[in-house]
Order: structure tokens, then C-alpha cells, then sequence
């Protein structure tokens, strides 16, 4: 094995990975339901935002 072939196999590894990312956050995003986030919260919006509530 040269070293064209050791960048090949690193440039599949990297290729499968990104496309495997994205299908599993499609897949996600697709079963959570469309409506603006399925009723959960994103992961900036915690309990800590009702700490700036005024009272």
C-alpha cells in the first residue's frame, strides 16, 4: 500500500462519514415532524432563558 492509496481510503472514510451525518440528521429532522421544531426546544433555548424574566 503507497501512499495514493492510503489519501484514497482517507478521502472515502471522510466522504462516508459526512454523508452518513447528514442522513442520519435528515432522518431526524423528518421523524421530529416539520412544525418548527416539534415542540422541543433547540439546544441554546434551556432553563437558564428564564433566568432574564422579568417578574
Amino acid at each position: 500500500m503507497n501512499q495514493s492509496d492510503l489519501l484514497f481510503l482517507v478521502v472515502i472514510l471522510i466522504l462516508l462519514s459526512t454523508l452518513t451525518v447528514f442522513i442520519v440528521q435528515f432522518v431526524r429532522s423528518r421523524r421530529r415532524g416539520g412544525g418548527e421544531g416539534g415542540g422541543r426546544a433547540g439546544w441554546w433555548e434551556g432553563p437558564w432563558d428564564d433566568d432574564d424574566r422579568k417578574r
